[in-house]
């Protein structure tokens, strides 16, 4: 919050109203740290093609690294230890018993469930660590970059198609997604909508995910950006008390994110999966 309060006073002295938010918002090739500044990252190109690192690559740099040392503490234990010792690791393990049992088994079916088990509890925990990373003063939310979720839902769509044909068989996949006795008339018209929709499933993911990550930080800026744009000290508790009221419901969505990404993933893999209900 503090580092958004500068950035707003800053742009209000600059006699700017919103940049600070987009600022915030965007992707950038700066990092701001604390007791350092601004660091710029480097610029690169292989074969012609920008591939140079922001901030937005930098966090979920971090996220992967978060995730690799905590996912190495349930390797501490023994696989004969029928319950982990250790608050933590009883912590991830009922996440990964809760996205196996309440998710996964649902709707793709036990006995298809563990192929795609990996997938969709990479998916929680990237998205989750993503997501509660951009609450961090002077870190970024990745997820709130359409590319971002552009290749998650990538990844979803390949899980999908690849889940359906290797049940189904190539020619049986794509022959099931017309509804058996349909009047051959209808054809024409329902394999175009049936060809759009294996793309219209990983697009709402893309933007569903990246929509809702940037609408509550675009908020709670906007919330804190009121007190040196106003330049009124009576604005200031309204506007503190309403990002923090904002803040915490993001954690809170911050949550139901990873865990509405994950459970439509399955769903869409379960559809795939199982035509014939």
């Amino acid at each position: 919050m503090s580092e958004a309060v500068a950035s707003a006073a800053e742009a209000a002295h600059g006699g700017g109203g919103g940049e600070f938010i987009v600022e915030h918002v965007l992707n950038s090739d700066t990092l701001h740290l604390p007791f350092v500044g601004h660091v710029h990252l480097p610029h690169l190109k292989v074969f012609g093609i920008d591939v140079s690192i922001t901030r937005h690559v930098v966090m979920m740099w971090a996220a992967a690294l978060i995730l690799f040392l905590l996912l190495l503490t349930l390797r501490r234990y023994r696989k004969t230890d029928l319950v982990p010792k250790g608050g933590l690791a009883n912590a991830l393990e009922s996440i990964v018993t809760f996205v196996r049992d309440d998710i996964a088994i649902p709707n793709i079916g036990a006995h298809d469930a563990g192929r795609f088990l990996p997938f969709l509890l990479t998916a929680f925990f990237f998205i989750l660590s993503c997501n509660l990373l951009g609450m961090v003063p002077y870190a970024a939310t990745a997820t709130g970059n359409i590319n971002v979720t552009a290749a998650l839902a990538i990844c979803a769509f390949i899980a999908i198609q690849a889940g359906g044909i290797l049940h189904n068989g190539f020619f049986g996949y794509f022959k099931g997604l017309i509804p058996h006795g349909l009047p051959w008339p209808l054809l024409p018209i329902m394999i175009p909508i049936e060809f759009i929709g294996l793309f219209t499933k990983p697009f709402a993911l893309c933007i569903r995910l990246f929509a809702n990550m940037t609408a509550g930080h675009i908020v709670i800026l906007t919330m804190l950006g009121l007190i040196i744009i106003l330049k009124n000290l009576y604005v200031a508790p309204v506007s503190v008390v309403f990002a923090v009221a904002v803040s915490l419901l993001e954690l809170f969505v911050a949550l139901i994110q990873a865990y509405i990404f994950t459970m439509l993933s399955s769903v869409f893999i379960g559809m795939a999966v199982h035509q014939e209900h």
